[in-house]
Parts: C-alpha cells; sequence; structure tokens
C-alpha cells in the first residue's frame, strides 16, 4: 500500500530524527569513553608517582635463596608481598593494587597484593592495558618490573549506563519525532487540501475562473495555487474561444446546408427544363465549393502542429501562384508581384501556400478595385510576405479583432466575385500557419490607409 504524503513526511523526520540522535549519542560517547579513560590513566599515572619510588627502594641484593628476585650475576633482588601490601595501603585510594615480577634462575616469579586481578599474566609488556575490570600499568625497575592495577568497573559501568540510556531514549525521540512530524506535516500539508477540495471543485462545477485558496506570491504554495490559477483562466479562455469557434462554424455550416437543401428540394417539387437544371446545378456547386473551402480551412486550423513537416519552400512560387489564381478569380483585379529573389524558408508547404493565398485572395475580395502588391523578401533571421492593398482601409476596433475565427466586419459580409462569401477564416488561419512555423502575423491598416499584411518567417 502505497503511503500518503503526510506519512511519508512524518517518517522522514522522524528517520532525520533517529539519525541525529545516533550521531549525538556517538559523538558524547566517544567524547565521555575518552574523558573516563583519560581520568583513569591519570589515576594510575599518579599513582605510579607515589609508590615507584618506595618499591625500587625496597629492591636490593640478598644472599638468601628462599627469597623472591632476580638473579644480577651472584645477587638476588628480593620484596616481600607485606611490603606491597602497605605500600598499597599508604596510597590511600581504593582499587589500588600492585605487584612485582622478577626473575629467578627457573624464570619469571611475581609477589602481588592478596586483591590483585587474576588472570593478568606476568608477560604482560610495558605500558597501559585494560583487561576485564581493571587499567593494568607496567614500568620497568632496576632488576624487576612493577604491575599497577586500579579498579576501572566506573569505566565499563558508565558505558553500560550510556549504552542503557541510549537504547530507552532513542526509539523515544524516533516515536515523538514521528508524532511532532505527523501533526507538522498535517499543518504544512492543511493548504494543499484546501486547494485540492477547491481543484475538485472546478472540476465538478467547470468554474475555470474561480479563485485558489491561497494564491499569491508568497510561499512555494501560494505560488503553486497562484500558477494554476493562472492555468486554469488561460484554460477557460481557451474553453471560451474554442466555443465561440464552434458556434461560429456550426452557423457557417448550417446556413450553406441548408440553403443546399432548400435549392435541391425546390429543385426536385417539379419538372423544368434543362437550362433551369443547369442553372440550379450551377448554385449547388457555389454551395458546395463554400462548404468544400470550410472544411478545408477548419481542418488546417485543427492540424497538430506536431505533424508540421518541415523541408524547404520557395515562397516566390507560392507567391506567383496565388497571384495567379487571384487573377483568375478576379479578372478585373490589378494584383502584382514584387519579388525578383528567391527565398527559401522551411516550414509545411500546403499550409504556406494556404496562408499566402488567403492573404491574397482577401485583399481582392475586400478592395475591390484597389490595386494589391504582394512582396517576398528576405530579411534578418528568416523571410517575410506582404500583402497590401490601397483600398478604404478599416478602423481600429475592427483591426484589433481581425485575425479571430469567424469574425468578419460588415462590409466584409458579401460575396466575392467568384459568388463565395468569405467565413472570416482566411486571416485567423494565416495567423494559426504563422504561429505553428514559429513566426508572427501583423496587420496594419487604418481608415482610408489601406490594408497592410505581413507574414514574418523564420529561415
Amino acid at each position: 500500500m502505497r503511503l500518503t504524503l503526510r506519512a511519508r513526511l512524518a517518517l522522514w523526520a522522524a528517520l532525520a530524527t533517529g539519525v541525529a540522535v545516533l550521531l549525538v549519542a556517538g559523538g558524547l560517547y566517544w567524547s565521555v569513553n575518552g574523558f573516563l579513560r583519560q581520568a583513569q590513566e591519570q589515576r594510575v599515572m599518579s599513582v605510579l608517582g607515589a609508590v615507584q619510588g618506595r618499591v625500587e627502594g625496597l629492591l636490593r641484593p640478598r644472599p638468601s635463596d628462599d627469597l623472591l628476585g632476580s638473579v644480577l650475576g651472584v645477587q638476588q633482588i628480593s620484596v616481600s608481598q607485606a611490603d606491597l601490601e602497605r605500600i598499597a595501603d599508604d596510597v590511600d585510594r581504593r582499587g589500588v593494587d600492585l605487584r612485582v615480577i622478577a626473575r629467578q634462575a627457573g624464570g619469571l616469579a611475581s609477589v602481588d597484593t592478596p586483591s590483585f586481578p587474576s588472570g593478568v599474566p606476568v608477560t604482560l609488556g610495558p605500558g597501559l592495558h585494560l583487561t576485564g575490570t581493571h587499567l593494568i600499568l607496567e614500568r620497568p625497575l632496576r632488576g624487576a618490573s612493577l604491575q599497577i592495577a586500579v579498579d576501572a568497573r566506573s569505566l565499563r559501568e558508565a558505558r553500560e549506563a550510556f549504552l542503557r540510556a541510549l537504547v530507552a531514549l532513542v526509539p523515544l525521540a524516533l516515536l515523538l519525532s514521528l508524532l511532532v512530524g505527523w501533526v507538522v506535516a498535517g499543518r504544512l500539508l492543511r493548504p494543499v487540501r484546501a486547494l485540492e477540495g477547491a481543484a475538485h471543485a472546478i472540476g465538478e462545477g467547470g468554474d475555470l475562473r474561480r479563485p485558489l485558496p491561497g494564491a499569491g506570491d508568497g510561499d512555494e504554495l501560494a505560488r503553486l495555487a497562484l500558477t494554476l490559477q493562472c492555468s486554469f483562466a488561460h484554460l477557460a479562455d481557451a474553453r471560451d474561444r474554442e466555443q465561440g469557434f464552434l458556434r461560429a462554424a456550426a452557423h457557417d455550416l448550417r446556413s450553406p446546408l441548408a440553403a443546399l437543401t432548400a435549392r435541391v428540394e425546390g429543385t426536385l417539387a417539379r419538372d423544368r427544363d434543362a437550362e433551369r437544371y443547369r442553372a440550379d446545378l450551377r448554385e449547388i456547386g457555389t454551395d458546395i465549393t463554400r462548404l468544400s473551402t470550410l472544411a478545408n480551412h477548419l481542418l488546417l486550423l485543427a492540424r497538430d502542429p506536431a505533424a508540421v513537416q518541415r523541408a524547404p519552400v520557395p515562397l516566390r512560387d507560392l507567391a506567383a501562384d496565388a497571384v495567379d489564381r487571384a487573377r483568375e478569380l478576379d479578372p478585373l483585379a490589378d494584383v502584382d508581384l514584387d519579388g525578383a529573389e528567391a527565398v527559401t524558408v522551411l516550414g509545411d508547404r500546403v499550409l504556406l501556400g494556404q496562408a499566402i493565398w488567403n492573404l491574397t485572395t482577401n485583399a481582392v475580395r475586400h478592395a475591390p478595385g484597389a490595386t494589391v502588391l504582394v512582396q517576398v523578401r528576405a530579411v534578418p533571421g528568416g523571410a517575410a510576405v506582404t500583402v497590401q492593398d490601397d483600398g478604404p482601409g478599416v478602423d481600429a476596433a475592427t483591426l484589433v479583432r481581425l485575425g479571430e475565427a469567424f469574425y468578419r466586419p460588415d462590409a466584409s459580409r458579401t460575396a466575392d466575385a467568384s459568388g463565395t462569401g468569405g467565413h472570416g477564416l482566411g486571416l485567423a488561419l494565416a495567423r494559426h500557419v504563422a504561429q505553428v512555423h514559429g513566426g508572427t502575423l501583423d496587420i496594419e491598416s487604418a481608415p482610408g490607409a489601406g490594408f497592410r499584411v505581413t507574414l514574418h518567417l523564420p529561415g
């Protein structure tokens, strides 16, 4: 089962606390253990300073064969157990025992106090040694070795007490950190739950412009909420544009379909002569042409930008074809091409050709009798195709809406020379083509100053 974010945050907090506790405990253990060990070593050294001189003073040559000693030439060095016990008592410290090790002809022998710890070898070697419950210091003397044993059980007991405390405190610290992490994570995630509820309400109600709680420039969650709120607003705008587009498309499809149905029903209602049938079929063909043009524009507008082809496209050839078609559309139209230079860009030939044709036929249709000039030129970073006319132009209010799908000024709601009316998709498609190619479409006009549209394309 996957844990919730709150549970994971609480567990991470507990883990971090446990690691911190273990690190601190390890550091304290190392420091305390070192301090206690140093204190014991200092105690042993102080005992050594107190007894070493006295033991060395007792070491003297004796001729007796039954005394402990080590043979140096023909003499023996000896010290009695009573001497060691008296010296240990004079130190006036608890847990201090002494041993003197000497060499006899048969090997090593030792004399020690009665409570000297058992199991300590006589061959321990010079230096400090920790054996069992005692700290042993061996120091070479004149003709012998002195071992001082100090009770180190306090060092072991301190270690055990520390470990017991650690075993008891680490689970408690983990449990406490888990509880605190759970509470803190709940408080931190409270805005997330509020944001989740608001997003669910937006999804249920469809009000994408509803303000989200906590949106602002504060912390990360506030900025996240603000970003989501802006994204929802953009989605709302896109939805509104899509709904308007669909309503306008349905209206423009319904009108020619209704006219086509009426003409077909009227033609079939009674017998007619051949000429009348031909006239009716021509009208039906005009409606079918308008429907075909509208469907083609809608398909191009709905085309996936990822499916756009990228191949060298000669813009001058596309512009020349558009000028030729415009002259065929209206033999009286004054349409010229200005572009002796061959300009090539990477793009989709079908989309770019349709865009240039839309700009050209738009000028011919909406500025009858005006001079239309199509220019193709190379510019820094790419190319530009400009279509301009010296017609009446449009006002500022109309200019800002040009390029919206299905928007048509009143003056443009008339049929063109071919008998097919516009749908308000020409500039919208040209702008869409510019965007999917990474370019822009600039529109300039003023009443009485003509109309100028420039399609900028990257190289």
